[in-house]
C-alpha cells in the first residue's frame, strides 16, 4: 500500500484498485488507503447469474466506501452462453473441454445447473437478446457494476457481446432469473477467494 501511496504521488499511477478482496480487507484496505493520502476506487471480483458471493458483504461496503465493480466471468466461464447442454459432451474447443481450463469451468458444470441455464433461453429471447447478451445485461444491471470484462476467441463474439450496452432488464424478468435458477447459483460470502487462497 505505500508503494500505492508513492507511485500515485510521483504520478506514474492515477487510480488503485484490488481483486477478489472481502469486505473486511476492503474497509480495512481503505482506511489505509486513507491514512496514505489515496483511495481505492475498483474491485475486480467474478459476478454473474450464476456466482452472486459479493452481494451481501461485498457489494454493500464497495457501495459505502465508493468503490466499483469491475467484475470477470460475467458469462460464467461460458456457462450461461448456452453452449453447454445437459447430458452432452462439452463442445470441442471450448473451455469445458480443454483439460487445462476444465477445473475452472468445473463448478458450473452439474446437471441441474446446465439445465436451469437452458431454461433462461426464453427469458433471453423474449427480450430480443442473445444468452451471451443476456448474460452480461444481467450483470451490468447492477448499480454497484462499473464494467464487465469479457473474453472472446472471435471477432463476431466481441460484436455480439456490445449488444449487451444500454439493456434495461424489467423487474419481472429479473425476477424470473432468480426463480428459474433457484437452487443452482452461489450466494456464501465467505466464497469470495483473493488469488493467492484460490486452488486454480
Amino acid at each position: 500500500m505505500q508503494a500505492f501511496a508513492d507511485l500515485v504521488r510521483m504520478g506514474k499511477v492515477l487510480y488503485v484498485g484490488v481483486s477478489e478482496w472481502n469486505a473486511q480487507q476492503i474497509r480495512e484496505g481503505q482506511k489505509l488507503a486513507s491514512q496514505l493520502g489515496f483511495k481505492l476506487i475498483s474491485n475486480q471480483p467474478q459476478y454473474s447469474m450464476l456466482w452472486r458471493v459479493i452481494e451481501a458483504e461485498v457489494i454493500p461496503t464497495s457501495l459505502e466506501l465508493g468503490l466499483g465493480q469491475i467484475v470477470w466471468s460475467p458469462m460464467a466461464q461460458g456457462v450461461l452462453t448456452g453452449k453447454y447442454l445437459p447430458g452432452h459432451p462439452a463442445p470441442e474447443g471450448s473451455r469445458a473441454a480443454d483439460p487445462a481450463m476444465s477445473s475452472i469451468v468445473e463448478k458450473f458444470m452439474g446437471e441441474a445447473t446446465l439445465t436451469a441455464v437452458q431454461n433462461l433461453r426464453p427469458l433471453a429471447e423474449g427480450l430480443g437478446l442473445t444468452m451471451a447478451q443476456f448474460a452480461l445485461a444481467w450483470v451490468l444491471q447492477n448499480q454497484a457494476v462499473s464494467a464487465a470484462i469479457v473474453g472472446a476467441s472471435r471477432p463476431e463474439q466481441i460484436k455480439d457481446n456490445l449488444g449487451a450496452s444500454g439493456i434495461e432488464i424489467p423487474a419481472d424478468v429479473m425476477s424470473k432469473v432468480d426463480e428459474v435458477l433457484a437452487g443452482v447459483y452461489m450466494t456464501d460470502p465467505s466464497l469470495t477467494k483473493s488469488p493467492a487462497e484460490r486452488p486454480c
